[in-house]
């Protein structure tokens, strides 16, 4: 698949979830946190095009995680919802972030 084609189609098949509908997919160990300053649809492209150097560098600035039991812990409480892609087997998911005040 072309680059452009793969985040058109992983662009469509990002969607908003909440907590609830994630919880199975971190209790099988595979939700994976991509951090607020990346681009969830390029993240979700580098891991299907297996871009490893890309993934590696992100993973030790900590900017793509698998998520752990504080994360969850904190998601319980907060009622936050996610914008989510899967990239199988993985689930990824970017914590939404609060409309701006104006």
């Amino acid at each position: 698949m072309h680059d452009t084609e793969l985040r058109q189609k992983l662009a469509a098949e990002t969607g908003q979830i909440g907590w609830q509908e994630l919880e199975r997919h971190f209790a099988r160990g595979v939700l994976i946190v991509i951090g607020p300053e990346l681009n969830l649809v390029e993240a979700a492209a580098k891991i299907a095009e297996d871009d490893k150097s890309a993934l590696q560098e992100w993973i030790q600035r900590g900017q793509v995680v698998r998520a752990t039991d504080d994360h969850a812990r904190r998601w319980v409480d907060s009622k936050c919802t996610f914008w989510a892609v899967v990239v199988a087997p993985w689930v990824l998911v970017q914590e939404s972030r609060p409309p701006k005040a104006h």
